[in-house]
C-alpha cells in the first residue's frame, strides 16, 4: 500500500473545457492521467487537491466522477477554488452513495488514517493574493486555518502529512496562519496544488521548518501521481 497525490485534475466530461487551450502540457491530458494512474494498485491511496472538475453541480459532475472512481486504488477529494459543484458533507456522501462510487471519499474538517502510524489532513487553504487584501481575505484565511487545524485535531498523535490546493509558499508569498499550524503540529509533509504553467516557476519544493513541501500540480507532474509513503 502506498500513498499518492496529484491535483488539478480540470475533468470536463459534461462541460465544454477543453484545458488544451492552456497550452502543450494538456494535450490529452485525461488519457495521461489514466496512464499515470496505472502504476497503482487497488490498495494504494490518492489525495486529489483540488479542482477536480469544471462541473457547476453534483449532478454535472457525475461523469467526471465516474471516471475517478474507475481509475485504480481509493481517491481522497479535497476542495479547489474552480470546485463549484461542492457542497455540504451530507449531500456530497449521498451522491457517491447513490452512483455506487466507492473508490471515492472527501478530505473536510477530517482526517483519514493511513496505515497505523500516518494521518491525512488537510483543506482548500488560501491566498491573500485572491481577494488584494480587503476584509474578506483574512476572513477566508482564518476559516481555512480553523479547518485545517480541526483535521489536524482529527489525527490525532499520528504522524501528520498534509494537503492543500493552495500552497503556503510561492515565490516570495507566505501563508503564516497555514505555515505555523505545520509546524505546531509537527507536519511532515504538505502536498499542494494550483499552479500551471509559468507559475509553476515559482512554486516551492523544499523544506519549510521540518515540513518537505512539494507542489502536486497535475501538469507540473506529468499527470502522474507523486508517490509521498
Amino acid at each position: 500500500m502506498s500513498l499518492y497525490a496529484i491535483g488539478d485534475l480540470h475533468l470536463s466530461f459534461s462541460t465544454n473545457k477543453p484545458m488544451d487551450v492552456f497550452g502543450p502540457a494538456w494535450k490529452n491530458h485525461v488519457d495521461k492521467l489514466r496512464a499515470g494512474f496505472s502504476a497503482l494498485a487497488e490498495d494504494d491511496v490518492c489525495v486529489l487537491c483540488g479542482d477536480i472538475s469544471w462541473a457547476m453541480n453534483l449532478d454535472e459532475a457525475e461523469e467526471d466522477f465516474r471516471f475517478i472512481d474507475g481509475l485504480p486504488g481509493k481517491k481522497i477529494i479535497l476542495k479547489g477554488n474552480h470546485d463549484l459543484w461542492w457542497t455540504s458533507m451530507a449531500k456530497m456522501t449521498a451522491f457517491l452513495e447513490r452512483n455506487g462510487f466507492e473508490s471515492i471519499s472527501f478530505l473536510h474538517n477530517n482526517a483519514y488514517f493511513y496505515g497505523e502510524d500516518a494521518a491525512i489532513c488537510g483543506t482548500r487553504g488560501w491566498f491573500y493574493e485572491e481577494s488584494k487584501g480587503v476584509a474578506h481575505d483574512k476572513k477566508m484565511i482564518d476559516r481555512e486555518a480553523l479547518r485545517l487545524e480541526t483535521s489536524l485535531k482529527a489525527g490525532g498523535e499520528r504522524d501528520k502529512y498534509v494537503f492543500l490546493h493552495y500552497p503556503p509558499r510561492y515565490g516570495n508569498y507566505t501563508c503564516p496562519e497555514i505555515l505555523e499550524l505545520l509546524k505546531a503540529y509537527e507536519v511532515k509533509i504538505c502536498c499542494s496544488g494550483h499552479l500551471h504553467a509559468e507559475s509553476l516557476r515559482w512554486a516551492f519544493n523544499g523544506w519549510h521548518d521540518h515540513t518537505k513541501h512539494i507542489c502536486v500540480s497535475g501538469d507540473g507532474i506529468g499527470f502522474k501521481p507523486c508517490k509521498i509513503l
